[in-house]
């Protein structure tokens, strides 16, 4: 059966949370689907995973016979996260823009499981090709076009490091505008909110749909 790792960094509950809401629709339609599979789930923001240290990442440049007490266990925590990744058949992320990039959560979990050699600039990696959804959720727009593309660092960030690091199949939903509701500057944006919501949703289930039909064929 088919395991899918579920990723979530936004600080704030599902009620309040764009890419919690897009990417709780994806995880329901996969459920629904699949029933049988198994769902690995990370919340970095309740949960958080440890930033890198000197330890962990000296560890994973050398031989585990040569690691230190210390090195040992961060590597320890480092190898539990890429092993989950390893198991994933599909991963769901869901990634925030705070401050025009990622939460550091999520910096700080990408970190652990970038290893060269394993994960990361290897042929032989076992993630290799494993499609992963990212629900990049942001307040405002940052699409071609508008005043603000030059500070789109997430989707850029994100290609560079899933596909280009890890050889990963990335495919983006951005709901977009999210504080039109909240913020009176931006209230005659809230219908473009609300069909890029609407929108986000429903590509959520339908790619959800479409990885667990195409993993079951």
């Amino acid at each position: 059966m088919a395991t899918l790792l579920h990723i979530d960094s936004s600080v704030l509950p599902t009620d309040a949370s764009a890419s919690r809401t897009v990417t709780e629709a994806f995880r329901t339609t996969w459920q629904e689907q699949h029933p049988e599979g198994t769902v690995i789930y990370r919340d970095l923001a309740t949960d958080p995973v440890p930033h890198l240290t000197v330890d962990a990442h000296t560890a994973g440049f050398s031989d585990p016979s040569t690691h230190s007490p210390e090195q040992a266990a961060a590597f320890h925590a480092r190898v539990r996260l890429i092993e989950e990744l390893e198991q994933a058949d599909a991963v769901l992320i869901g990634a925030p823009m705070y401050n025009f990039a990622i939460p550091s959560t999520l910096k700080a979990w990408l970190d652990n499981v970038i290893l060269v050699g394993r994960t990361a600039m290897t042929e032989d990696s076992k993630i290799k090709g494993t499609p992963v959804t990212v629900v990049a959720s942001r307040g405002g727009s940052y699409a071609p076009g508008t005043p603000r593309e030059g500070y789109e660092y997430v989707q850029n960030y994100l290609t560079a490091v899933l596909t280009d690091m890890l050889a990963l199949d990335v495919d983006f939903i951005v709901p977009e505008l999210t504080m039109a509701p909240q913020n009176p500057a931006m209230s005659e944006l809230i219908p473009l909110f609300e069909a890029s919501r609407e929108s986000a949703l429903q590509n959520a289930a339908a790619k959800a749909k479409e990885l667990t039909e195409r993993l079951a064929a």
